[in-house]
């Protein structure tokens, strides 16, 4: 499951740098560090260890993570804190960035009844687009072979 989190800079020539902070908030209780980039990866000791993945790219614009074997257990409250220092000549401006991820797992779902009826109709969908392209196949052939047949009796 990728947890999306975008924070994308205005102006990408100037420097900066980025520090993302990951938090998971059970039901009813209190946020815990997950994880953290400063520069390197760093998961925190907690119920995902293991089980986190850095998914962001290389320009510190997408800082995603993606929680691997997901369970009924990872349901909550993700948040993604975003800390970036841009370097000029003059000063270092500070920009923080916090995004909220309401995730709640589910047991997953056998197929309904819409899809198995979906199913059934494409397959008759295809049989019938089958035998209508085999008729017109077999219509053109009669037509072509009457006309050679005309164009030879006229020579």
């Amino acid at each position: 499951m990728k947890l999306l989190c975008i924070s994308c800079m205005k102006r990408e020539e100037v420097t900066a740098s980025t520090v993302v902070e990951w938090f998971y908030r059970p039901e009813g209780g209190k946020d815990e560090p997950i994880y953290e980039y400063r520069k390197t990866n760093h998961e925190f000791p907690s119920r995902f260890s293991g089980r986190l993945q850095w998914n962001g790219s290389k320009d510190m614009q997408d800082v995603s993570i993606t929680v691997l074997n997901v369970t009924l257990n990872d349901s909550g409250i993700y948040t993604c804190n975003i800390t970036r220092e841009f370097e000029f000549d003059i000063h270092r401006p500070l920009f923080t960035s916090s995004r909220l991820i309401h995730l709640t797992v589910v047991e997953e779902a056998g197929e309904d009844f819409t899809s198995v009826i979906s199913e059934i109709m494409m397959y008759i969908l295809l049989v019938f687009l089958t035998l209508w392209l085999l008729i017109e196949m077999v219509y053109c052939y009669r037509k072509v072979s009457k006309a050679e047949e005309a164009a030879q009796e006229n020579a």
